[in-house]
């Protein structure tokens, strides 16, 4: 098994080389509470406000409604599994959005005519797929085999050790690496329609479900069924994938990470590092013309702990969610600390959901990151608390540069990094509308 180490020296475009230079990453740590627990405790605190946290999530709490199932207590979305072909061998993907609202609804996945854009400049961006054109005899019912141009590596080792102050790491390397040709936004051959089709495993099996050499690296089970099938009947194949946690207009939201134009980026969310979708259309776009992205919010230096309601943010991953660690089924301790508030908790912009079909129609499933650091006076206030909603993050950015900043103190706004994530659902209402308005000259999208 190869290792492909990038230091914060050689990953130019890592989000770590940005944030060499801050000297208050150090202060968020001084946040963390961590009290003993007992085995019939109840939720710690920072599981608080997340919803449902076990058992499996009703489906009219989907949007994805292709998924089979989510299951809380394990932190997996259970989605169909597709074959394919890449390099002359077998890969396996997932869907999960189209560009077309007919398709999306037809197969059960989320509607994202953003998508539709994501070629502008960036022709890498989308790979053109072929399909199989099986006989009634070969093909009684099913998918056919899609043919793809390139592929994941799966083969290197995710690493992530943590720096002096946690954040930076030390030193990281992406666990998946996309091969020539691949995006995991794919075109059919004489279709005008883009699908979400990440690629999660290769090979025939077995797969490596623990250290994922042939898997992504939130792959934790998969199924293949096995045709012929009885007359008249017809099986799924299946895979596990590790779910992520987050907020969108004050709800608590479930999503899926599959990739990321961004080396760093890829290590902390367990994706696979696609380097041609920095240039997707395009940084700062949000709902402007020929934008392909949504704008997600994150945080550098929030709060941590596993009994702190306020935690969030990257800090939070890496001392409570054993983000050093392999994930696997068997890794209980991961998937409890995440299960219970120790992901990046995230704020989305746009989601299925809301009321507005504008901003409903505005989800993209590639989120352009906005990262937000608090100030040394945010953090000496005890004001750095957990965020929730997107236009109250972007209120305060505008109003209150004193709490809240770029990276390094820049100024508020994209950081250059895209990430692919699927919405899955909600584990409590549905969201609907921003807890608040914009304030005035806010980053608010276009009027």
């Amino acid at each position: 098994m190869k290792v492909q180490v990038l230091s914060l020296g050689s990953a130019r475009r890592a989000l770590a080389a940005m944030l060499l230079g801050l000297s208050v990453l150090g202060l968020g740590i001084a946040g963390h509470w961590a009290a003993p627990a007992k085995a019939d405790d109840k939720p710690p605190g920072a599981a608080s406000g997340l919803g449902q946290l076990t058992g499996l999530l009703p489906r009219n709490q989907l949007v994805l409604e292709s998924a089979l199932q989510v299951d809380l207590t394990h932190e997996t979305v259970r989605l169909p599994l597709y074959k394919g072909t890449a390099n002359g061998h077998d890969v396996w993907f997932i869907l999960t959005e189209a560009s077309d609202v007919g398709l999306a609804h037809n197969s059960g996945l989320n509607y994202a005519p953003k998508l539709a854009n994501i070629g502008i400049s960036c022709p890498e961006c989308v790979q053109t797929v072929t399909l199989d054109s099986p006989t009634a005899d070969q093909n009684k019912f099913g998918p056919a085999v899609v043919h793809f141009q390139g592929e994941p590596d799966f083969t290197p080792t995710r690493t992530l050790v943590p720096g002096p102050n946690v954040f930076p790491p030390a030193s990281f390397s992406a666990g998946a690496v996309a091969g020539p040709g691949y995006s995991p936004f794919i075109r059919i051959a004489g279709s005008s329609v883009v699908y979400n089709a990440p690629i999660v495993a290769s090979g025939d099996g077995p797969f490596d479900v623990t250290t994922h050499t042939n898997t992504g690296d939130r792959v934790l089970g998969i199924h293949i069924a096995q045709p012929p099938f009885p007359s008249g009947q017809y099986f799924d194949s299946w895979v596990d994938l590790l779910l992520v946690k987050g907020f969108d207009a004050g709800q608590p939201i479930l999503y899926l990470s599959t990739e990321a134009g961004d080396p760093l980026a890829a290590v902390l969310e367990r994706s696979t590092y696609v380097p041609a979708l920095a240039n997707a259309a395009y940084n700062g776009g949000d709902d402007f013309l020929g934008s392909s992205r949504e704008r997600l919010f994150g945080f550098i230096n929030g709060q941590t702990g596993p009994n702190n309601q306020q935690s969030q943010g990257f800090l939070n991953l890496i001392l409570d969610a054993h983000a050093s660690e392999d994930a696997s089924a068997s890794n209980t301790a991961l998937i409890n600390g995440l299960r219970n508030g120790g992901d990046l908790l995230n704020v989305f912009g746009d989601f299925p959901t809301l009321t507005d079909p504008r901003h409903a129609d505005a989800y993209s499933p590639l989120w352009d990151a906005q990262l937000g650091q608090w100030t040394q006076k945010a953090i000496d206030e005890g004001l750095n608390t957990r965020q929730i909603d997107e236009n109250v993050v972007f209120n305060l950015a505008a109003t209150r540069p004193d709490l809240l900043t770029g990276p390094g103190g820049a100024p508020y706004g994209s950081v250059g990094i895209d990430i692919n994530c699927a919405v899955i659902g909600f584990t409590a209402k549905p969201p609907t509308a921003n807890l608040v308005a914009p304030a005035p000259n806010s980053q608010f999208p276009p009027r």
